[in-house]
C-alpha cells in the first residue's frame, strides 16, 4: 500500500461550510464554479451535480441579478430532493447587498457568501454596503469568503500605498507594492468583518492573481500574518496545458509548504470540454503531493523506441477509465480503495520494477508488444496474461484484488489468497 506523505499543515481557524470543514486541520477541500446562467434552474442544477459527482465538495454559483438570486433557493431545493447536499457559495459583485436584502430566502439557501471588497461599492457607499453583506451573513449564520482580486483591487488602497512608496527613500518595485495592497486589503477587510461581528471561524480569505510568482508571494504573506482559513486559486489560469501547468505550479508549491485549506483550478475550458476537468486537476494535484487520495493511481511509462505499437497506451487508458468508472461504487463498498496504486508499463527496462513497487501491476514486453505480460501483486509475480483479452483479464484481476484486499477478512489472508490465485 502506498502511504500518503506527511506535510505539516499551517494551523488555521476551522470554518464550516454546510457540512464541509475548511481549515483547522481538516483535509484540503476541492471547490469548483458553475458557468451556466444561474437563473436557468435546470442547467445550473445539472452542472452542480456533474461537478459534485466528479468530486467537487463545494460549488460556487454566480448571483448577479434578481433572477439568479431567486433561482438559487429553487436550485438548493432541487438538489436536496435529488439527494445532493453539496454546499453552494454565492458569488457576489456590485449588488450583493441589495440582492440579499430583497430576496430573503437567498442567504439561507447558500452555505457561504463570497464578497470581493473591490467590487462592494465605492466612496462613502463602500463601508455601508460591505457592512450590509456581513450583517446578512450574520443573520443567516453563514461564513464569508473575502476574496480580493488583482483585477479588481481597491484602487484607493493601491493609490495610497503607491504614493507612500514613491515618497520612500528606497522605493520598492511596483509589483511588490501591488502584492502588499492585495494582502492588506484581504486582512483589513477581514478585520472589519470581525468588528461588525463576524467571528474569525466564519471567515475565509483569498487573494487571486494570474501570475504564479505573485500568487506564491501573496499567500506566503497571508499565511505569515494571519490565521484565517485560506482559499487558493490562480485566477484566469488559462486554457489547456498552459492553465494546467500554471495552476499546478502555483498550488503545488503552496500546498507543499502547508499553505491552503481549500483550492480551485480556474481553467478556461476548451470548447466542448467538460467543466469537471477543473475538479479532476485539483484532485490530481492533491493526490500527486500525497495530501489526499481520491482515485487509484495508474503509473504508466511515456513510451520510447522500445514500444513500437500503441497497445500499452491503449491498455493504460482502458485501465484508468475502468478505475474511474468503478470508483462511485467501490468507494462505498471498499474503504481505502482510493489509495490503490496500479502500474501499466510498456517494456522490460523499468516495467517489472515499477510493477513490483505498485500494489498491482502489469509489464508488457516492449517492441511490438506481443500479447504476453506478467502481472505482479504486492511485489510478487502472480501470473502471466497472454492473448487478445489482456485488458479485460487484467481488469478482472484488479477487481478481484480490490474485493479481497479492501473487503472482509484480514489483510494477510487476502494477500495470501491473491498470491496463490494463479
Amino acid at each position: 500500500m502506498v502511504e500518503l506523505a506527511t506535510i505539516e499543515r499551517r494551523l488555521t481557524h476551522r470554518v464550516m461550510v454546510g457540512d464541509v470543514a475548511i481549515g483547522g486541520g481538516a483535509p484540503v477541500v476541492v471547490q469548483s464554479m458553475t458557468n451556466t446562467d444561474t437563473a436557468n434552474v435546470n442547467s445550473t442544477t445539472d452542472q452542480i451535480i456533474e461537478l459534485a459527482r466528479a468530486g467537487s465538495e463545494i460549488v460556487r454559483v454566480t448571483v448577479n441579478n434578481e433572477a439568479s438570486a431567486r433561482a438559487v433557493p429553487l436550485i438548493r431545493e432541487r438538489l436536496d430532493l435529488l439527494g445532493w447536499k453539496t454546499p453552494l457559495v454565492g458569488d457576489f459583485h456590485y449588488n450583493g447587498h441589495r440582492l440579499l436584502a430583497e430576496v430573503s430566502e437567498l442567504g439561507p439557501a447558500l452555505a457561504k457568501l463570497r464578497i470581493n471588497p473591490g467590487n462592494v461599492g465605492f466612496g462613502d457607499k463602500r463601508d455601508r454596503q460591505f457592512e450590509a453583506m456581513i450583517e446578512a451573513a450574520l443573520l443567516c449564520g453563514r461564513p464569508v469568503r473575502i476574496g480580493v482580486n488583482w483585477g479588481s483591487l481597491d484602487q484607493e488602497m493601491a493609490s495610497r500605498l503607491m504614493d507612500l512608496n514613491a515618497q520612500s527613500p528606497s522605493p520598492r518595485p511596483a509589483e511588490f507594492v501591488l502584492r502588499e495592497a492585495l494582502v492588506r486589503s484581504a486582512l483589513e477587510n477581514a478585520a472589519q468583518a470581525e468588528c461588525i461581528g463576524l467571528p474569525a471561524d466564519r471567515i475565509v480569505i483569498s487573494a487571486k492573481v494570474s501570475r504564479v510568482q505573485d500568487m506564491i508571494a501573496v499567500y506566503r504573506a497571508l499565511a505569515q500574518r494571519s490565521n484565517y482559513a485560506l482559499h487558493l486559486g490562480l485566477t484566469e489560469a488559462g486554457m489547456g496545458i498552459k492553465g494546467v501547468a500554471a495552476t499546478t505550479a502555483a498550488l503545488g508549491f503552496l500546498l507543499q509548504d502547508g499553505i491552503g485549506d481549500t483550492i480551485r483550478a480556474s481553467l478556461t475550458p476548451v470548447p466542448n470540454e467538460s467543466r469537471t476537468n477543473e475538479v479532476l486537476l485539483c484532485q490530481q494535484i492533491l493526490q500527486s503531493l500525497g495530501i489526499r487520495a481520491f482515485l487509484p493511481q495508474v503509473t504508466a511509462c511515456p513510451g520510447c523506441g522500445r514500444t513500437t505499437s500503441t497497445f500499452f497506451q491503449e491498455l493504460a487508458d482502458k485501465i484508468q477509465t475502468f478505475l474511474r468508472d468503478k470508483m462511485p461504487n467501490w468507494k462505498e463498498q471498499y474503504p481505502g480503495v482510493e489509495k490503490l496504486n496500479v502500474a501499466v508499463m510498456g517494456c522490460i527496462v523499468n516495467g517489472p520494477g515499477e510493477s513490483r513497487h505498485a500494489d498491482i501491476g502489469i509489464s508488457l514486453p516492449g517492441t511490438g508488444e506481443n500479447p504476453t505480460a506478467p502481472v505482479f501483486i504486492d511485489g510478487e509475480k502472480a501470473m502471466t496474461l497472454r492473448g487478445s483479452r489482456i485488458a479485460e483479464e487484467f481488469e478482472a484481476i484488479i477487481e478481484d484484488y480490490i474485493a479481497r484486499r479492501f473487503g472482509t477478512g484480514t489483510i494477510e489472508d487476502r494477500h495470501a489468497s491473491l498470491l496463490n490465485a494463479d
